[in-house]
This record gives structure tokens, sequence and C-alpha cells, in this order.
């Protein structure tokens, strides 16, 4: 069985989005709530590792309310806890929440104050989101055109950035690019946006098609193709390399090794076309 706070270290050892140990998906906020039962080693592993700052803050919550409720010779653990969260975490929200829960001396009053406001932020993008869908069912049924809907996806895309969980975002397009019903060329915009997304973005959404097993043989090959074309030969290595380490399940460190052995021939592949087969 995966040890949760030992993936969630190796999702952060590679630059990644924080995946569940069977990378069937990305953690969501709705992982910490009160009924998810996650391990508070592997929850302060998601406040630390996390570059989703929702789903970074959310891990802190649970975390702060434990601590709340400790048995009064536990609390230098927690404050030792929340100090080394407040000096690593990789977002920079976090790191100033940890630090206000700490000068609060863990008053729960002050840790729900940070649930609220995180629902406060999340709870209309949520709302957007299921807008948007209305927006894909048109297209499926021909009421709307490619281009209308690319403009509805950049304009959902702008109004839940950095309020949306990545996960669920990740989710909408998974849904998009997997079903029959959406035409080639629309799917095809889609990949042509994401293309201008930032590069860890990017690589996250472009490595999740790659890796379906549901994806179409026809799309997935225009996705490779696209992108050999349109990236530098870096970026393009780093993403058939996550596709080998998701779909194979080889370790990180296994992925590692790969890389040091291939990264000279998987670039002199790119030049000549052949890295989807070196990588498939």
């Amino acid at each position: 069985m995966v040890d949760l706070a030992d993936h969630f270290l190796e999702c952060g050892k590679i630059g990644r989005y924080l995946t569940v140990a069977d990378e069937s998906r990305f953690v969501l906020t709705d992982d910490f709530g009160a009924d998810a039962g996650m391990a508070s080693i592997a929850t302060a592993a998601a406040s630390v590792f996390s570059r989703d700052a929702l789903v970074a803050q959310a891990a802190l919550i649970p975390l702060g309310l434990r601590a709340a409720r400790a048995e009064s010779r536990k609390t230098d653990l927690f404050e030792e806890l929340f100090t080394l969260i407040e000096n690593t975490a990789l977002s920079q929200e976090v790191r100033g929440s940890a630090e206000q829960v700490l000068k609060a001396g863990f008053r729960e009053d002050r840790i729900r104050d940070l649930e609220r406001e995180l629902g406060g932020m999340i709870s209309p993008a949520r709302k957007r989101y299921r807008a948007f869908l209305e927006i894909v069912r048109q297209l499926m049924e021909k009421r709307i055109s490619v281009s209308g809907f690319r403009d509805e996806f950049l304009d959902f895309t702008q109004a839940v950035a950095g309020k949306l969980d990545f996960g669920i975002f990740s989710y909408c397009l998974d849904r998009i690019f997997a079903n029959p019903q959406i035409p080639m060329n629309a799917k095809g915009a889609l990949v042509a946006e994401i293309l201008l997304f930032p590069p860890l973005i990017r690589r996250e959404l472009l490595t999740d098609i790659l890796s379906r097993p549901e994806q179409e043989r026809k799309f997935v090959d225009f996705v490779r193709s696209t992108i050999e074309r349109e990236m530098d030969n870096e970026a393009v290595v780093e993403i058939y390399l996550l596709v080998t380490l998701k779909s194979s399940r080889l370790s990180l460190r296994e992925v590692e090794n790969m890389f040091m052995e291939s990264t000279k021939s998987a670039f002199h592949d790119l030049g000549n076309g052949n890295t989807a087969m070196r990588f498939a």
C-alpha cells in the first residue's frame, strides 16, 4: 500500500500537482473535509507540497482543528509542525495562514475564519464550473459553434483561475477530451489554448490527455504531433516521462534513472520524430 505522505513528497520532488496514490485524479479541497479521514502526516505533507494554493489551504484547516483540540502535552508538537509549514510550504497563502494560526494559539474560531474564507472563494468558482458544463452540453447538441465554445472556455478559465481546485478544472477537461460526442476540432481548439498556459499547468494537463486509457487513439496521436511540433524538446521529454510514470506505475527513482539514461537519446529522437514511440 502506497504511503500517501511519501507519494505527496514524490510529487513535490518533480514539481507536480498532487495526485491521489493511484494517479487517477488530482487532489481536491474536498479530500480534507471532516469525513475524509486523511492521516495528519499526509495532510501536513499536502499543505507543504501542494502547488494548488486552495488544496494546500484546505489541508491546513483540519490540521489546525486537530491542534485546537489536542491535549496540552501535544501542543509543542503542533507548534513545531506549524512552524515547519510556515517556513517551507510552497504556497505563500499557506505560510501566512500557518503564521496566523500559530499567533492565535490554535484558537478554533480563527481556524473557522480561514475555513469560511476558503469556502467563500471556492463556492462561486464551482458555481461557474457548473454553468460551463451547460456550454459543453450545447456543444454536444450542436447549439454552439466551435469558435463560440472556445471563447466560452477562455472566459470560464479566466473567471476561475486561482479560485477553482486544479483537480476539478482538470477533471472537466478530461471529460471533454474523452467524450466521443465532442467534435475533434473543438478538442483541438482547447489543446491549442492549453499550449499557451503556464508551463507547469500545461505539462500536467497534456500528460493527463496522453495517459488516459479511454482517449481515442486518433486524438492522442494528434496531441503528440502537436506538442512535438510546437513545444521545445525539454518540455516534451518531461511530458513523456510523466506519461511513463502515470501509465506504467514506475517509481519516482526509476523515472529519474530513466531520465538520466534517456535524455540524450530522447533529444536525438525528437529531432527525428521518434520520441512518441520511445515513450509510448
